[in-house]
């Protein structure tokens, strides 16, 4: 295997044991809300973590009910996060599988007010996805919300007031994907075929100018929010204002700190990198048991929160070979800035 980091780090401290493959965390009040892909075996795909270790079906069991039609329950989460509304926020891919049919009415941005427990409002995105999309993870800049599709490459725009929702970049090189490397080897599916991601990460300046973007094989892009948020642009226009930003390895997930620093996930050498806003880079955490570290998470505190998801090594990326080492740990460690005032929890 090819990975920076021999020793374990001192500065890594693990807060979560899961028995299943968990690729997303995130804090709001006092609470730690997680969501689990279904990776490698069926069941609650959002649950809060309680603090005597067990774990609550969230919002509620119902929404967790599998083999259900989408009114009301989950087809397939992708990633939760705290909004800077204080509510929480869940990504429906609709689909459930990447390349897989989306289920009609499935792919949703769903708000949950954590102060009731309930389902505030449901967001749904037929008209921005494709028969093949996979929404894939979810960024906000005031009343705007933009979202990834890893399916079919491009992204989305929503209206949060009107619920209205566009699809732009669609097909762009910037969203398009190709083989991802961890550990020394592409993903595979269980026909042994590679497994290209589209776009993937994204994340929004402090200052909410820019939104980055990158396919999970990289390179990062970015383009001005107001372009994005400007409707009456067309496509070539748009297309226009899209920078190439730096050459990222293959990622499993990103955050942003209130200095605009992001943090790549490097799966190829189990390494968190730090990508500073003059796109000077530095290794922050390089250790063994960073395995495919996926969504992390900056929390009030300044203490960064990463799952070692082991997703490389779940069944339908391992070329049918299901190899996880349980269990699967949730770290965190202190970084040198809090998240940006939007990301407060």
């Amino acid at each position: 295997m090819s990975r920076l980091g021999t020793e374990e780090d001192l500065r890594l401290t693990p807060v979560l044991v899961e028995d299943r493959v968990c690729t997303g965390v995130t804090t709001l009040r006092g609470r730690v809300f997680l969501s689990y892909p279904a990776a490698d075996r069926p069941g609650v795909q959002v649950a809060e973590a309680l603090p005597d270790g067990g774990r609550n079906p969230y919002p509620d069991a119902a929404w967790n009910e599998p083999d259900q039609p989408p009114d009301g329950t989950f087809v397939h989460v992708n990633g939760l996060r705290a909004g800077p509304d204080g509510r929480l926020w869940i990504v429906d891919s609709g689909s459930g599988q990447l390349g897989g049919e989306q289920v009609p009415g499935g792919a949703r941005l769903i708000a949950v007010d954590v102060a009731s427990d309930r389902v505030d409002r449901v967001y749904h995105l037929d008209d921005a996805v494709r028969p093949h999309s996979y929404v894939d993870d979810v960024r906000f800049h005031g009343d705007t919300a933009y979202l990834t599709d890893a399916g079919m490459p491009g992204l989305i725009v929503l209206d949060l007031d009107s619920g209205r929702c566009r699809r732009v970049l669609d097909g762009h090189p910037s969203t398009v994907g190709g083989p991802v490397v961890a550990d020394g080897r592409a993903l595979r599916d269980p026909s042994g075929a590679e497994v290209c991601l589209n776009a993937d990460q994204l994340e929004v300046s402090p200052d909410g100018r820019w939104l980055y973007y990158q396919p999970a094989s990289g390179g990062m892009s970015r383009i001005g929010t107001r372009w994005l948020d400007d409707p009456t642009l067309s496509a070539e226009e748009l297309a226009r204002r899209v920078e190439p930003w730096w050459d990222t390895p293959s990622t499993g997930g990103t955050a942003i700190d209130a200095l605009g620093t992001i943090y790549v996930s490097d799966v190829e050498r189990r390494r968190v990198l730090a990508l500073a806003p003059d796109r000077s880079v530095r290794t922050l955490v390089a250790d063994p048991r960073l395995a495919w570290v996926d969504a992390m998470w900056l929390d009030a505190e300044g203490h960064l929160w990463l799952p070692a998801a082991q997703l490389h090594l779940t069944a339908g990326l391992n070329g049918g070979h299901a190899a996880v080492d349980y269990p699967v740990r949730i770290y965190r460690m202190p970084v040198d800035a809090g998240p940006p005032p939007i990301d407060h929890a």
